[in-house]
């Protein structure tokens, strides 16, 4: 779940997840070295977890994991420490969402929309779908930067019929004090993208408007 403040969540509504059409769901780095263990990880993020096992966890529609795995010497380690080195532990989903990793891409990036399998994905598969759910972390990092590459890409092409959703409820940054500040830098990139045309909502539920009398 997005730290965030409590005014700034309530400003969005969740969406049912049969209101989606046509969709595939992105599970972004939630991966051993950002959740469990390593330089870069944050166990607060961990809390994402249980909202996108239940959001996939029956899911009709396609899941695609993306995973940060890097090479022993990478460009981006001279930004970053030193994480989520190919082969390791810290490269592979978490155990908690093993069971429902269908299809896997791996980067060397902090973008998704970089990854060559991903660009594949583009020019292949993406007129299959409609509805683009965007889950995982890190959402300043990773989530914005796949999000808003592939919104200017949806642009460009004039995919009007298509749209990017994120539910706060299954992404988060992590938090170091005095450094990165968890609760900032989400509330920064979610309005980011809001501003950007992507669909923010608070969760994507399995709702039933008839007894919920929403």
């Amino acid at each position: 779940m997005a730290r965030v403040s409590k005014q700034f969540l309530e400003a969005y509504k969740p969406l049912s997840t049969k209101e989606l059409k046509d969709p595939v769901i992105f599970v972004v780095d939630m991966i051993e070295g950002f959740v469990h263990e390593g330089a870069l990880h944050d166990e607060e993020i961990n809390a994402a977890t249980v909202h996108i096992e239940a959001l996939i966890r029956d899911a009709e529609q396609r899941v695609i994991f993306i995973a940060d795995s890097h090479p022993p010497k990478t460009r981006e380690f001279n930004s970053y420490p030193s994480h989520c080195v190919i082969g390791t532990k810290e490269s592979e989903v978490i155990q908690e969402l093993q069971p429902y990793v269908q299809e896997l891409m791996r980067k060397n990036s902090t973008n998704t929309f970089t990854c060559p399998d991903f660009q594949s994905f583009l020019t292949e598969r993406m007129d299959s779908y409609r509805d683009i759910v965007i889950t995982g972390c890190c959402t300043d990092i990773c989530i914005l930067q796949f999000a808003l590459c592939l919104n200017a890409w949806l642009n460009e092409h004039n995919k009007t019929d298509q749209r990017i959703i994120i539910p706060l409820s299954c992404v988060d940054t992590y938090h170091i004090e005095g450094v990165h500040d968890a609760v900032s830098c989400n509330e920064f990139s979610i309005r980011n993208m809001e501003a950007n045309g992507i669909c923010i909502v608070s969760s994507l539920e399995r709702i039933d408007y008839e007894k919920s009398g929403l």
